[in-house]
């Protein structure tokens, strides 16, 4: 019931779930004019801002900006990479793939080759309520890995988690057991915040290895020219933005109830 509490109800707080939420309040009590046309504002007012250029990339860079790349980046013992960015082999597909957070497991096998950490400990469970499937995100990712010449015999497995908190918890188990404190994480650079914070607050020494970054320099400079063409593109509204936004809503939110639970 948690798990499916904590998929469930967010969803009625980003700006779609909300303004749909809104609009069906409205027409329930649209014998009240006033009420039907107020609540109507609010929706519209929360699409437009949600899928608004700047305020995405902000919302966006507020958090993928904490933790920016070293210049060098240090060993470790363990490098630990964080589900989430594959997709199963299910038909139509040929073989496991990656998604929009696949950087994790492609620079994962950087850092490996690079030598920065000797072992690979992949998290990530299977979430049966949303992905119906029948292998793991690190079965999954140890699957492409392999491919890239990461040899199996240099990965953990840990299959058991359903949400960051569980990847925190069940890694820094198997840390503990090994005798290990000092890893490099690898997570999506929005996700890196509360990653970071969980770990630290189960006493893993984590080196931040951030990478899918949505937020470059580039992109911030084009967006602020105020170009005529690009400044009527960035202020309409699209789904790209309103999916960035609700990726940080959702690291933000996450980061209260984690908060609120103690875990942080």
């Amino acid at each position: 019931m948690f798990l499916f509490l904590s998929k469930f109800l967010p969803l009625l707080i980003y700006p779609l779930g909300l303004s749909i939420l809104l609009l069906i309040l409205g027409l329930l009590f649209s014998d009240d004019k006033r009420w039907l046309r107020g609540m109507t504002i609010v929706a519209l007012l929360l699409l437009l801002i949600g899928s608004n250029r700047w305020v995405s990339v902000y919302l966006a860079r507020s958090l993928e900006w904490q933790y920016l790349p070293a210049s060098e980046i240090p060993q470790a013992e363990v490098l630990v990479v964080l589900g989430g960015a594959t997709e199963p082999q299910q038909y139509p597909r040929p073989t496991v793939e990656v998604n929009s957070a696949g950087d994790r497991v492609t620079y994962a096998a950087q850092l490996y080759h690079d030598g920065k950490a000797p072992v690979l400990l992949l998290s990530g469970g299977n979430v049966t309520l949303i992905e119906g499937k029948a292998t793991t995100q690190a079965d999954e990712m140890a699957n492409l890995l392999e491919k890239m010449g990461v040899p199996k015999e240099r990965m953990l497995i840990q299959p058991l988690s359903q949400n960051t908190h569980d990847d925190a918890e069940y890694c820094a188990q198997i840390l503990k057991e090994k005798g290990i404190s000092r890893v490099l994480l690898v997570t999506s650079a929005i996700h890196m915040p509360r990653s970071v914070a969980l770990f630290r607050h189960l006493g893993v020494d984590v080196i931040p290895a951030p990478t899918d970054f949505t937020v470059t320099q580039d992109g911030l400079d084009s967006l602020n020219s105020f170009q005529p063409d690009s400044f009527l593109i960035n202020i309409l509204p699209n789904t790209s933005s309103l999916s960035l936004t609700t990726n940080a809503l959702k690291e933000y939110l996450g980061l209260l109830v984690y908060r609120l639970q103690g875990w942080l």
